[in-house]
C-alpha cells in the first residue's frame, strides 16, 4: 500500500510538470498509471479527474501572479467545457474499457496532426489561410475540450492546445497557458460528474493532486523561459510515446475481456452437455 502512494505521488508530481510545461492537464500520465496499479480505466478517469482539479489550481495561480493568465480566453473556452464535459461523463460510464482506450490513443495521434499541421501554416505565412470566427472556434475548442474532460479524464488540454493554435492562431505557450486555466473548471465539472456515478477514488486522487500541485508550480515556472520550438518538440513527442502505450494498454483489455468470454463460453457448453 505504501508502496502505491508513493507511486502515485511521484506520478502526480510528473503530470503537474507536465501539467504546467504542455497545458494538458496531467490525465494522459495520470490515467495510463492508474490503469496499471490495477484500477478499472472508469475509476482511472474519474480520479485523475480530481487529480486534476488540483493541479490545474495550482498552476492556475503560479500564471495569474506572474502575469500569464488571460480571464477573458479562459471563460469562452470554459464555459462551453462546463456544458459539454458532462456528455464525456455519459459517455464513459456506458462503453467497454477496451473502446475507451483505443479512442484516447487515436486521439493523441490527431493532436500530434494538429499541432503539425499549425507548424506548417505558421511557416507558409500565407495570406490565403483559412479565417476562421473567434467566437465559434471558442466555443468549439471548449466544447470539445470539455467532452474530452469527461471521457477521457484528460482535462481537455490535449486538444485545447492544437486547437487554439490552429483555429485561433495563438502561440503555442499562450495556448498552454490558456489551456492549463480553462482545466480548472473542465475538472470542476468532470469531478463533480463522476462524483455522482461513485467512479472518484478521493485517496489516490488527493495524493496525486498533491504531486501534481508542487510540479505544476515548478513547470509554470520554466515555461516562460524555453523557446517555441522546444516546447512544440517535446509536445509532440511526450503524445507520440503515449499513444503507444496506450494502445498497448487497449489490447491488454481487450484481450481480459476476450479470454473471460471464451472460459465463460466453455462453462456454459459443459454445462449443457
Amino acid at each position: 500500500m505504501r508502496e502505491n502512494w508513493l507511486i502515485l505521488a511521484t506520478g502526480g508530481l510528473f503530470s503537474g510538470i507536465l501539467a504546467g510545461l504542455l497545458g494538458i492537464g496531467g490525465g494522459t500520465v495520470l490515467v495510463p498509471l492508474l490503469v496499471t496499479l490495477g484500477y478499472a480505466p472508469i475509476q482511472a478517469v474519474a480520479t485523475s479527474s480530481l487529480a486534476i482539479l488540483v493541479t490545474s489550481i495550482s498552476g492556475s495561480i503560479q500564471n495569474w501572479r506572474m502575469g500569464y493568465f488571460n480571464w477573458k480566453r479562459v471563460s469562452l473556452l470554459g464555459f462551453p467545457a462546463v456544458v459539454t464535459s458532462q456528455i464525456g461523463v455519459y459517455v464513459a460510464s456506458r462503453i467497454q474499457p477496451y473502446i475507451l482506450l483505443l479512442a484516447f490513443g487515436i486521439l493523441l495521434l490527431i493532436n500530434i496532426y494538429l499541432v503539425n499541421l499549425r507548424q506548417h501554416l505558421t511557416t507558409k505565412q500565407t495570406s490565403t489561410e483559412t479565417q476562421f470566427n473567434p467566437l465559434l472556434a471558442r466555443l468549439f475548442t471548449g466544447g470539445a475540450a470539455g467532452i474530452l474532460a469527461g471521457l477521457f479524464g484528460v482535462g481537455g488540454g490535449v486538444i485545447m492546445v492544437p486547437l487554439q493554435m490552429l483555429l485561433l492562431k495563438e502561440e503555442i505557450k499562450v495556448a498552454i497557458q490558456t489551456s492549463l486555466g480553462v482545466i480548472v473548471i473542465t475538472a470542476i465539472s468532470a469531478t463533480v460528474g463522476h462524483t455522482v456515478t461513485g467512479n472518484v477514488l478521493f485517496i489516490p486522487g488527493l495524493l496525486l493532486g498533491c504531486g501534481g500541485l508542487l510540479g505544476a508550480q515548478i513547470s509554470t515556472r520554466v515555461l516562460p523561459k524555453l523557446p517555441d520550438r522546444t516546447v512544440s518538440f517535446v509536445f509532440r513527442l511526450f503524445l507520440g510515446i503515449l499513444s503507444i502505450y496506450v494502445f498497448w494498454q487497449a489490447w491488454q483489455s481487450y484481450s481480459a475481456i476476450a479470454m473471460l468470454n471464451l472460459f465463460t463460453n466453455n462453462i456454459a457448453i459443459r454445462i449443457d452437455l
